[in-house]
């Protein structure tokens, strides 16, 4: 059984504008130990569709308006459980997109990570410290005693975000969110951090649900990934799948547009327009405006995410039989 299963999730935010359509018809899961990477360009739900399951978007505006989330078998969207201290902290950890914001500027980094512990674990101050200690030590921050003592404005940025990781790990989650854990770091630092990543879930078997818009991240860490596109999932499978044998016009388009080691001379290709409104979104393809490939059948009907392969999915009217439509996917 999956740790944690998401079905026909949906999120909508009411706003003066309208009603947008955040997240529709989100279905994944994830599995002890695994790493599930969540891709697309900014406004495409992912961190939406994640901070929903965690009861960490404000209700209102936003609201569940459809789907479940079962963790451990237990379904915590109805249950209420999503704003328990027993899920989120305890049992889901994240790590979030900006390290500068989201800490207290006021507070020690000791002292934050060590409240983490007192407030969901109940653990003394004194030995809260002490484990706070131990947490920064295993994120290889240097004069771990010391940097404890310090404000958040004396870490560099490396230093923040492997500040937040021991935050989130301080509780032994069993899932850890996170939310572009690289964004702003250059490049040397990126792969330390990845890498610790992948260390901590070695030790301590914790399933990753990473959110990321960088490709070259997810072809290093993932073992499955959910490509999204205008607020729902428009491909699904492993990352061996969705990079060499890619089955939606979108993932295409990004992988087109990403530069490789290779191929230093092979020309990147933009993709042209924009997503669609989600005040109100198309009754067909979400990617239909954009897509070179697009038929009469995409304007006019949503196409459902079904298998291409085994445990690879795609949404794309492409893969449809039974329609005259190009064959560039055939196999």
């Amino acid at each position: 059984m999956a740790l944690l299963e998401v079905e026909n999730l949906e999120v909508e935010f009411r706003t003066y504008g309208g009603t947008v359509h955040a997240v529709r018809d989100v279905s994944f899961s994830l599995e002890e130990g695994k790493t599930l990477a969540i891709v697309g360009e900014s406004g495409c739900g992912k961190s939406v569709t994640v901070q929903s399951i965690m009861g960490l978007i404000p209700m209102p505006p936003g609201r569940i308006s459809n789907g479940s989330a079962r963790f451990r078998g237990h379904d915590i969207i109805r249950d209420h459980r999503i704003d328990g201290k027993d899920i989120r902290g305890r049992e889901v950890g994240m790590i979030f997109q900006d390290p500068m914001t989201s800490l207290n500027p006021t507070m020690t980094i000791g002292d934050q990570i060590a409240e983490t512990l007192t407030v969901h674990q109940g653990v003394s101050k004194r030995d809260a410290l002490n484990r706070a200690i131990e947490l920064i030590e295993m994120t290889r921050i240097p004069e771990a005693s010391k940097r404890a003592r310090q404000y958040p404005f004396e870490f560099s940025g490396g230093m923040l975000q492997r500040a937040m990781i021991a935050m989130s790990i301080a509780c032994e989650p069993s899932v850890l969110v996170a939310d572009e854990p690289t964004t702003a770091l250059d490049v040397t630092i990126q792969a330390q951090i990845l890498d610790l990543l992948a260390e901590l879930q070695r030790n301590t078997g914790m399933a990753i649900i990473l959110i990321t818009h960088d490709l070259g991240v997810v072809a290093r860490v993932a073992d499955e990934v959910a490509v999204m596109y205008a607020g729902e999932i428009v491909e699904q499978g492993s990352a061996d799948d969705v990079f060499y044998r890619g089955a939606h016009p979108y993932t295409l388009g990004l992988k087109q547009a990403m530069p490789s080691n290779d191929a230093t001379d092979r020309e990147l290709t933009p993709i042209a327009g924009s997503p669609p409104d989600l005040f109100a979104p198309p009754s067909g393809c979400g990617y239909c405006a954009r897509c070179p490939f697009a038929m009469n059948a995409c304007q006019n009907e949503r196409p459902p995410l079904e298998p291409v392969e085994e445990n690879h999915f795609a949404r794309c009217w492409l893969h449809e039989p039974d329609l005259e439509a190009p064959g560039i996917f055939r196999r």
